[in-house]
């Protein structure tokens, strides 16, 4: 009887033993396909992948230890003129236009103008937003507006003017008025109940900011965030003033080639307004890294810094800044696509590490996605779950 109960104890060990899974196989090391390496890329790398994606200039600005590790310009600014992109040449941020007029709201919430949870209505003098059924229970709030969650419906981008055209005011553009060839900008949803892109909503809140401080945003921006950060070639003037068109990059097409008009002009600045450069974006970015690791106030406290990479709890979108992560890295950033123009800004939340990468033509999301890649890559950044394929030759 002994003889038989070790027996089946010995049966009973080794059936649960056989259960058990086994222990996984360790994890093979990562091989990339091809090792960059830092530092700027070579030129000659460069002009090949122009090429292969139709972009005649790129800029590209690498931001490493809260510093600029590097900056420059590839490839023409101007496929007429052949004009050399530089680090100074401006190109259009399109809608990264919208986290540093967010700033400059922020800004104004800092100094006790509004609160980010104030029903814009208000605020705003001249022109007052159309609620109905959509507002009995919540406001539409400036933080709303800025994160894409206030319930407005646009969903549009601005499609931008020729140069001489006439130039419709921010009340006309909201309501849809001439010369605004776009619908008027309204709710379809209660606020905070779903997420939706809107450059209108950030439009309401440049008039609830111009009209709380009695000032225009390119004076405010000017004064409270591109001058403090040293944003020395950067402006939200619309049109571009005459002093700065030769420093200007010119539109181009999906073949590479230029446009009818050098641009359009974008009176909806805070929405697409910005002309920059990726080095003046990249002391941007930086500024708000410090600010976020208690190193610098020069523009916003921390605790309003932090508003601007906090998702509002609808949409992967703060006050500003979209927001997201990528790997074991959480980033905030921004892109951008006008008529003939295409850029993406992206910072580490916590690590002193980001990117801005603005090209000159309607093939640059393509030579973005490459570049951020390679540069990611390169600089180890924690993003990276699968090798990079070799396109060209090596990071130089």
């Amino acid at each position: 009887m002994l003889k038989q109960f070790r027996l089946l104890a010995v049966s009973v060990t080794l059936l649960g033993q056989a259960q058990a899974p086994p222990p996984p196989p360790p994890l093979p090391a990562l091989t990339p396909a091809v090792q960059y390496s830092t530092g700027p890329i070579d030129a000659a790398d460069m002009a090949a992948l122009l090429k292969q994606h139709n972009v005649p200039g790129v800029s590209v600005a690498v931001i490493r230890d809260f510093k600029i590790e590097w900056a420059r310009g590839y490839g023409i600014a101007d496929a007429e003129a052949g004009t050399p992109v530089t680090t100074d040449t401006m190109f259009q941020a399109a809608s990264i236009s919208k986290p540093v007029a967010a700033m400059v709201s922020m800004k104004a919430v800092q100094d006790g103008r509004f609160t980010l949870d104030q029903d814009v209505n208000t605020i705003l003098k001249s022109w007052k937003l159309p609620g109905g059924e959509f507002t009995r229970d919540r406001p539409v709030t400036p933080r709303g507006l800025m994160s894409h969650t206030s319930g407005m419906g646009d969903g549009f981008g601005f499609p931008g003017y020729a140069p001489k055209a006439p130039l419709p005011t921010v009340p006309q553009i909201l309501d849809g008025q001439r010369p605004s060839p776009q619908p008027p900008v309204r709710l379809e949803r209660p606020p905070s109940t779903g997420f939706k892109y809107s450059g209108g909503a950030v439009m309401v809140q440049e008039l609830a900011l111009t009209e709380a401080v009695g000032r225009p945003l390119v004076e405010l921006a000017r004064d409270w965030v591109l001058n403090p950060i040293g944003m020395t070639n950067s402006t939200f003037e619309q049109p571009l003033p005459a002093s700065r068109e030769k420093q200007a990059a010119r539109a181009h097409g999906r073949l590479g080639g230029r446009m009818g008009d050098p641009w359009h002009v974008y009176p909806e600045r805070a929405a697409a307004g910005l002309w920059t450069t990726p080095t003046d974006l990249a002391k941007f970015l930086i500024e708000a890294q410090q600010t976020l690791a208690g190193a610098s106030t020069r523009v916003l406290s921390r605790a309003m810094m932090l508003e601007m990479v906090t998702p509002v709890g609808v949409g992967p979108y703060a006050v500003g800044f979209s927001v997201e992560k990528q790997g074991e890295g959480w980033y905030f950033g921004h892109n951008g696509a006008n008529w003939g123009f295409h850029g993406s800004m992206s910072a580490h939340r916590l690590k002193g590490y980001g990117l801005v990468i603005m090209t000159n033509g309607d093939g640059g999301p393509g030579l973005m996605r490459e570049l951020r890649s390679r540069i990611q890559q390169a600089y180890q950044w924690d993003v990276l779950d699968k090798p990079i394929p070799r396109t060209y030759g090596p990071v130089k």
